[in-house]
């Protein structure tokens, strides 16, 4: 079975960019769709970005549509979220995952299964 670990989480200044990653090893990485989750405190996790198993779709909530992408390289094993334009709302605890599935929407928002999650790394974008 996969093992995800991601990095790249710190203290960035609004209006900044990042990019976090995710590697995998322990499994087939390429068998898996990928999505990327974050959780504010005191709040729910939330989707944040999915993408199929060859790369060749995407998926993202509104809240980020435009501001963040979602990469993978299935040789390297590895995921990607690089964020643009962070603004202090994006601060959060990121956590990748591999997925059963690509997203589906419904009412207006995506919605996955996550079968195996990463540890987190946070992300904290200050004013």
């Amino acid at each position: 079975q996969v093992q995800l670990v991601e990095s790249g989480g710190g203290l960035v200044q609004a209006g900044a960019s990042t990019r976090l990653s995710c590697a995998a090893s322990g499994g087939t990485f390429s068998n898996y769709p990928m999505a990327w989750f974050r959780q504010a405190p005191g709040k729910q996790r939330e989707f944040v970005a999915a993408i199929a198993k060859t790369g060749e779709s995407t998926y993202y909530a509104d809240s980020v549509k435009g501001r963040f992408t979602i990469s993978r390289d299935n040789a390297k094993m590895m995921l990607f979220l690089q964020m643009n334009m962070l603004k202090p709302e994006d601060t959060a605890t990121y956590y990748c995952g591999a997925t059963a599935t690509t997203p589906v929407m419904y009412s207006g928002r995506w919605y996955t299964d996550v079968e195996i999650w990463g540890q987190g790394t946070l992300v904290t974008v200050s004013s």
